[in-house]
């Protein structure tokens, strides 16, 4: 290993910073620096360094909110002010469009805040005759145990002491477990996965003892549901939907609202709708206030969580006929033929996108695609095959739900001709 001085020339898509390079040399990658700065480095040889030594900071350098930071996996940029920050991800969303050709006007961004994360995955292992509890070390399998964290919402961060109770009986000498935690109208809703398995009675109750002392919503254990005081419950534009363990969940309430404007605004006026890859209905509920709507999912909990929420709710809501389908749409996308009833389609892919989806889009006569998207690289992808069928990119409006990470979402919406 080498240490060396290098000036930050940019920042990476992975929120590293970037050292300016001599002709023919390589760039560093160096976490937890900003452009201008001078740094002293350890190098690894392979493009990787470790931040040894701030020489010259950045104006833009700030304090970072947590005091985890650097050594927890979870965030890479709270050292950023908020404004060089925002531009930096806006950014990202400008060069994977442009490394597809494709130009289009980008709307600011719309701002996450601090302590609006409602859902979170921890890892635990055993620490003695305790546990430890917290987030994967930067590119580490090792677990650094958190005592707050500045991303979340108040409910979670208070029971990181109950979660690691909680595994304590549960979890085997050499064991590791991930426990998904979100927080949903009617309390926690805690899912564990790599306990002990199968449960014995005394073990089940223990655990049933423990998701009471911390007033759970339900406690599920490798699929296996362990206790349910109450059904843990989500607002989607109104209808009150029963998340399915496990179930898919926009990130922050705020974002989730800032998605669901965009994406009713761009549809306004169409009287048939299709949402693809819709979930439990995070756009199909707001939808069908003014339009027939069409829910496609290929994952059948959370598509009969929607139709239960709809048959119990529809009337009193006012909604419009909202039907549903439950259909794997990356094996069997919905054809043009399929597609030209609808005035308007909206589709929500994971982070692999909709390639298949997108292709038929684009020989389809739908008039107007409203694209939502948790990665700019798949999303010009899918972009470029649009653009390639007739469609016209209106606009891209980035929103973060993914604070002081380089992740972030988007809302873009295209017209036929």
């Amino acid at each position: 290993m080498l240490e060396t001085d290098v000036t930050i020339a940019t920042m990476g898509h992975l929120g590293d910073g970037v050292s300016a390079a001599a002709p023919g040399e390589p760039a560093l990658f160096i976490p937890f620096t900003l452009p201008g700065e001078r740094v002293r480095v350890k190098s690894y040889g392979d493009g990787r360094a470790e931040l040894q030594a701030l020489i010259e900071g950045s104006p833009d350098r700030v304090e970072p909110p947590c005091r985890h930071f650097t050594r927890c996996g979870g965030c890479a940029l709270q050292h950023w002010a908020e404004a060089p920050y925002a531009d930096w991800k806006r950014a990202q969303v400008e060069q994977a469009l442009a490394s597809r050709g494709i130009e289009a006007e980008i709307a600011p961004m719309a701002v996450a805040r601090a302590h609006s994360r409602r859902r979170a995955s921890f890892a635990v292992t055993r620490a003695g005759k305790g546990t430890v509890l917290g987030y994967y070390g930067r590119a580490s399998h090792t677990i650094i145990p958190v005592e707050e964290c500045p991303l979340i919402v108040p409910e979670i961060e208070h029971a990181f002491a109950l979660l690691g109770q909680l595994m304590e009986p549960g979890l085997s000498r050499k064991g590791r477990a991930s426990i998904l935690v979100t927080a949903t109208q009617t309390g926690l809703d805690v899912a564990v996965t790599g306990g002990k398995t199968p449960l014995d009675l005394p073990l089940r109750e223990l655990l049933g003892a423990l998701a009471a002392k911390g007033d759970f919503a339900r406690l599920t254990w490798d699929g296996d549901m362990v206790a349910e005081r109450r059904v843990p419950v989500i607002d989607l534009s109104g209808f009150k939907v029963t998340l399915p363990p496990g179930g898919f969940l926009q990130a922050t309430k705020e974002g989730e609202q800032a998605l669901v404007a965009r994406v009713t605004r761009h549809v306004q006026g169409a009287k048939s709708v299709a949402d693809l890859f819709a979930g439990c209905g995070t756009f199909s509920a707001a939808l069908a206030r003014a339009s027939s709507v069409h829910a496609v999912e290929g994952d059948a909990p959370a598509m009969k969580a929607l139709e239960r929420a709809l048959n119990e709710q529809g009337p009193l809501q006012r909604a419009r006929k909202l039907t549903t389908e439950i259909r794997d749409l990356f094996r069997r996308p919905l054809l043009p033929v399929e597609l030209n009833r609808f005035d308007a389609v909206v589709f929500d892919p994971p982070r692999a996108g909709a390639k298949a989806q997108a292709e038929e889009i684009a020989r389809s006569k739908v008039q107007t695609v409203v694209a939502v998207s948790c990665n700019p690289a798949t999303f010009a992808r899918d972009a470029r095959s649009l653009i390639d069928g007739g469609y016209r990119l209106d606009i891209v409006e980035p929103v973060d739900q993914f604070l002081w990470s380089p992740h972030i979402e988007l809302v873009a919406c295209f017209s036929k001709g």
